[in-house]
C-alpha cells in the first residue's frame, strides 16, 4: 500500500497489531507506524502530544502562540520558553550557514516571523526520539511528506519513500530505498505546490522560479527540512550547495520537469524517471 501524505509518499504495508497513529496537526496530517511490536501505545499517544503541543506554541496561525506574540513584539525571546529560545538560535545558525537564504524574519513571512521551515523537521524527530526511548527500533513517521524513517518495516525489507511528480499529484518520479543498515533517514520536500509562493530567494526578494521541487535526505529531519527550503531558494544552484553539506543528498525538478540529483543521493534511487514530460 501507499500512503501519500503531500510532497512525499513512503510505501509500507501496514501489518496488524502494531502501534500506529494518525493525526491531524501542524497544519498537515502525521502518519505513525511503529513496527516494533512490544512498544507501548502510550509511546505513540507521548510522541502525539509532543506534537499538538510544539502546534500550540510554534504555529504562526495561532494568534495565542509564543511564535506570534513575539512576532507581534508582545514578548520578547528570553519571555520564551526553552525550546522557542533553541529554535531562534538554530535558525540563525541556519541564517548564517546559508547565507540568507534561510530566513525565518525574511520579507513577506506570515507576521514577519515564521521558523516552520525547521519548526516540523524538529518536532518530528524530537517524536521519533519520544518513540525511540520506549524502544522502537523500526519506525516509520510521515509528517505531510516529510519522512523520518529507521530500521526496516520487516527483516529483509527496506522502507521506500517516493519522490512527489511536483505537477501530476497522483505520480510518483523516484523513489529512495532506506535500508537497516543506513540507521535513521531523514527526507524532506520543498517547493510551492503545496502552500503556494511562501519561500523567498532573499536576494531577488520573490519567489524562486527555476525550480518546482527540491528533496534533501540525511540523517536529520530537522536540517534536512531546512536544508530543502534553503537549496530551493537557491534555484540550480541548490544542488551545488548541498554537495557542500556532509551527510546530506537532493534530488531536483526544474521547471522544465527535469531532474537532477547529486551523488549522495545515487546509491538511494531504487527508480528514477529521468524525463517527466514537457512542462504544463
Amino acid at each position: 500500500m501507499v500512503e501519500q501524505l503531500g510532497a512525499l509518499a513512503a510505501a509500507v504495508e501496514a501489518p496488524r497489531n502494531r502501534p500506529r497513529r494518525i493525526v491531524a496537526t501542524m497544519g498537515t496530517v502525521i502518519g505513525i507506524d511503529v513496527r516494533d511490536r512490544d512498544v507501548p501505545e502510550s509511546a505513540l499517544d507521548d510522541a502525539i502530544a509532543w506534537l499538538v503541543d510544539v502546534d500550540a506554541r510554534f504555529s504562526p496561525y495561532r494568534a495565542g502562540s509564543e511564535i506570534s506574540r513575539l512576532a507581534r513584539a508582545e514578548i520578547v525571546a528570553e519571555d520564551c520558553s526553552a525550546d522557542v529560545r533553541f529554535v531562534l538560535t538554530r535558525c540563525e545558525a541556519l541564517r548564517q550557514e546559508s547565507e540568507g537564504f534561510f530566513d525565518i524574519r525574511g520579507p513577506g513571512l506570515l507576521g514577519g516571523l515564521d521558523p516552520s521551515g525547521y519548526v516540523k523537521g524538529w518536532a518530528v524527530e524530537e517524536a521519533a526520539f519520544i518513540l525511540e526511548a520506549a524502544g522502537a527500533r523500526n519506525y516509520a513517521i510521515n509528517a505531510g511528506g516529510d519522512v523520518i524513517l529507521r530500521g526496516s518495516p520487516e527483516p529483509g525489507r527496506s522502507w521506500i519513500v517516493g519522490i512527489r511528480h511536483p505537477v501530476e499529484a497522483d505520480q510518483i518520479v523516484a523513489r529512495l530505498s532506506f535500508g537497516a543498515a543506513v540507521g535513521r533517514w531523514a527526507v524532506a520536500t520543498s517547493g510551492l505546490y503545496e502552500r503556494g509562493k511562501h519561500i523567498v530567494n532573499p536576494r531577488t526578494g520573490r519567489s524562486p522560479d527555476e525550480l518546482l521541487s527540491m528533496t534533501v535526505g540525511g540523517p536529520s529531519l530537522a536540517v534536512a527540512d531546512a536544508y530543502a527550503t534553503t537549496a530551493f531558494a537557491m534555484g540550480r544552484d541548490g544542488l551545488a550547495w548541498l554537495a557542500t553539506r556532509p551527510g546530506y543528498g537532493g534530488y531536483a525538478i526544474d521547471r522544465d520537469l527535469r531532474p537532477s540529483w547529486n551523488e549522495a543521493v545515487e546509491p538511494l534511487l531504487a527508480a528514477a524517471r529521468e524525463t517527466l514530460g514537457p512542462a504544463a
